[in-house]
């Protein structure tokens, strides 16, 4: 790995499996000092550390529910005061629900919006805040879905969530675009994460979805990162105010069978 985000501090959140491990590892690769959250899953938080430690950048770790807005503020608050600033911010972590429409529950809707929308929207705001009083540059990374733009039968709640990310990011791209603050949405398709994992045993269901998809397989968390990697370091300080969708030609073939 190169040194591309050296010297850059980064908030991952949901960065104990999945996508946002990924992105917390190879953050810590490329030479960045990350700020860990985990809610419940200690371990996994754990494991993220250790790798990012074993590529010699700083991890701390902060327990934090992004859909409450002090923990949100705290997590900020801890990479200031533990790194010495925060540059990068990863919006990941996000929850989903199956449900026809007739049968969403207003805890159900809440849940989801909570986290995945509000949770964002709060964080980015105490990120921004920070970064306008010492007069710094910055970059926004959120991790939509390609449920953004995309229907998924099924998860009313979950594509609201990501299509009000797609708005948020577009708005705030141009707000904050003269504070030197880039955002920018990653909207990843089927990939191969603890999220997808009932479907990874319904074969019949997999199989279907595979036909879908031109480049014929899932994606994995590292082709994320990767991605994650160009918008946060100097090669994506022109790139603002847009998609960027990981999912092997999924969305320009999709259809409901």
């Amino acid at each position: 790995m190169s040194d591309r985000l050296k010297g850059k501090v980064a908030i991952v959140t949901g960065s104990t499996s999945g996508i946002g491990q990924a992105i917390a590892i190879r953050f810590g690769q490329e030479g960045a000092s990350v700020v860990v959250d985990y809610r419940e899953h200690m371990e996994g938080a754990n494991d993220t550390k250790a790798a990012i430690e074993a590529a010699g950048s700083k991890c701390i770790l902060v327990k934090s529910d992004v859909s409450k807005q002090p923990d949100t503020q705290n997590l900020v608050d801890q990479a200031w005061s533990q790194l010495g600033a925060c540059d990068i911010l990863v919006n990941n972590a996000g929850i989903e629900k199956n449900a026809p429409f007739v049968d969403i529950t207003e805890a159900d809707y809440d849940a989801v919006m909570d986290v995945n929308l509000k949770g964002a929207f709060f964080i980015t705001q105490f990120f921004v805040r920070r970064l306008k009083e010492a007069k710094k540059p910055g970059r926004v990374i959120n991790i939509s879905s390609v449920h953004e733009d995309m229907v998924f039968p099924n998860f009313t709640t979950y594509c609201c969530s990501k299509g009000g990310m797609r708005m948020m990011m577009r708005n705030l791209a141009v707000e904050l675009g003269p504070l030197g603050i880039t955002v920018n949405n990653i909207a990843p398709g089927a990939i191969n994460t603890p999220i997808n994992a009932s479907l990874l045993q319904d074969k019949p269901k997999l199989n279907a979805l595979l036909a879908n998809i031109p480049l014929g397989r899932l994606g994995n968390p590292d082709e994320v990162a990767g991605l994650a990697v160009l918008l946060a370091g100097e090669e994506g300080g022109y790139t603002t105010g847009s998609t960027f969708v990981v999912d092997g030609g999924l969305m320009r073939n999709y259809h409901e069978q």
